[in-house]
């Protein structure tokens, strides 16, 4: 398989031959697809970065920290934007995906960042069923079992088609819109102390760097660092004529998910604010909802859940396969989505076999994502640094890198906090 992204996608159609009558349509079509290849990207950023786990993690922050834990959503976006706006500009620039770029830099390093990811993957999508699983449940009261494995066979069902790339697109806008105004119609109800919110958002009166570590290691590590800009790439949108409008599509996907977050916080801050309490240890999300709407607010939350779990079994399924490449040139796109079906299946299995998700599993899936992203981000500082050549020659923002290595050393504390996390909950 090329690594340039050129390679005819076999899952869309063909595009007509040109010709007098069909030149101008064919050229609105293709602008159509790419503006929809482009908001499908955006959208899988957005939505894997806010997984069943966020949900969870932001009603039980949320509880303990009031309207202080704004400042935690704002430090997360801020690490989010640095770290998505360096790697999708490389990635597009090189036209390469990021387990080939690295090797390319840092021979066998792309090897090690795929495995750490397809592993990482693989657990974290046994919880994204079971999340989707628990969402049907509280909207629907289906068993948990059969909603995900009804949701695994969606998400199957969408990779089988043979117009994958158009509904994949299609699906995640419509998840993340969904996700977006349900739960800003929670937030309204629940009528949280917004202005307060707005003022701690900036200048908070408790900084817990624990919770900011614990937030930026569930939304940007792992898999999640690379799903938009993997996707950029199948869509063919790739070279230095296009690092403006990838540029853009950055900050767009890093608004949309600021916005997801801001106001899931927001719909949990009315609720706490208001004197309830929310049994940590049980489902406090959907406590949440339920205590702002009553039962059409834990309907809500059971859409809400649903829609982040498929969309992120989806964005971890796609965004893991798309590191196997690098072990094999005979992964074409339609072997790729049979190997994504497989994916998606044996997380299922998982799921099914272990009726719940084992703590410990997802404690050590959360030691991997702390890993994958200063790993994989201190080899992409060194390209954006020392290996123009690989970028085509285009030099990324100073500033950017700069910020972008800062970063990366926080991220280095962030893995360590997270593996040393792993062995005290094993009692290593």
């Amino acid at each position: 398989m090329s690594d340039r992204p050129s390679t005819p996608d076999p899952t869309r159609a063909p595009s007509p031959v040109p010709g007098p009558a069909t030149t101008v349509s064919g050229a609105v079509g293709f602008a159509r697809s790419r503006r929809a290849s482009l908001l499908g990207a955006i959208f899988m950023m957005a939505t894997s970065a806010i997984g069943p786990g966020f949900i969870t993690q932001t009603a039980t922050f949320t509880s303990t920290l009031g309207a202080a834990f704004a400042f935690g959503i704002l430090a997360s976006v801020l690490i989010d934007f640095v770290v998505q706006a360096n790697i999708w500009q490389m990635i597009t620039a090189s036209g390469k995906r990021a387990a080939e770029l690295a090797n390319a830099a840092i021979p066998f390093s792309g090897f090690i960042l795929s495995v750490l990811v397809i592993a990482g993957g693989l657990v974290f999508n046994i919880g994204n069923v079971a999340g989707a699983g628990l969402g049907l449940n509280a909207m629907l009261g289906l068993d948990p079992k059969i909603g995900g494995a009804l949701s695994a066979l969606l998400a199957i069902g969408i990779f089988l088609s043979r117009r994958a790339g158009y509904l994949l697109d299609r699906a995640l806008v419509i998840l993340g819109i969904l996700m977006i105004g349900f739960t800003a119609a929670v937030a309204i109800v629940a009528s949280p102390p917004v202005g307060d919110a707005l003022r701690q958002t900036i200048l908070p009166d408790t900084i817990d760097f624990a919770v900011i570590t614990t937030i930026v290691g569930g939304t940007v590590g792992g898999y999640i660092t690379y799903a938009g800009a993997h996707k950029l790439l199948d869509s063919g949108t790739a070279g230095l004529e296009n690092i403006t409008q990838v540029s853009r599509s950055a900050f767009t996907g890093i608004a949309i998910t600021g916005v997801m977050r801001y106001v899931l916080f927001l719909a949990f801050l009315g609720v706490t604010a208001s004197g309830a309490t929310l049994d940590l240890a049980g489902n406090p999300a959907g406590e949440a909802f339920e205590a702002a709407a009553g039962e059409w607010g834990m309907r809500a939350f059971g859409l809400v859940l649903w829609a982040a779990g498929i969309s992120s079994v989806i964005g971890a399924a796609f965004t893991s396969v798309s590191f196997m490449t690098v072990f094999s040139s005979k992964l074409t796109q339609r072997r790729r989505d049979w190997v994504t079906v497989g994916f998606i299946v044996i997380g299922l299995a998982g799921y099914l076999i272990m009726g719940t998700t084992p703590a410990a599993l997802l404690v050590f899936a959360g030691g991997f994502n702390g890993l994958i992203l200063p790993i994989g981000f201190t080899v992409f500082m060194y390209i954006g640094w020392f290996r123009r050549d690989l970028l085509g020659g285009y030099r990324i923002q100073w500033w950017l890198l700069t910020l972008g290595t800062a970063i990366t050393a926080l991220t280095w504390y962030m893995g360590v906090v997270s593996f040393r996390a792993i062995f005290e909950f094993l009692g290593a």
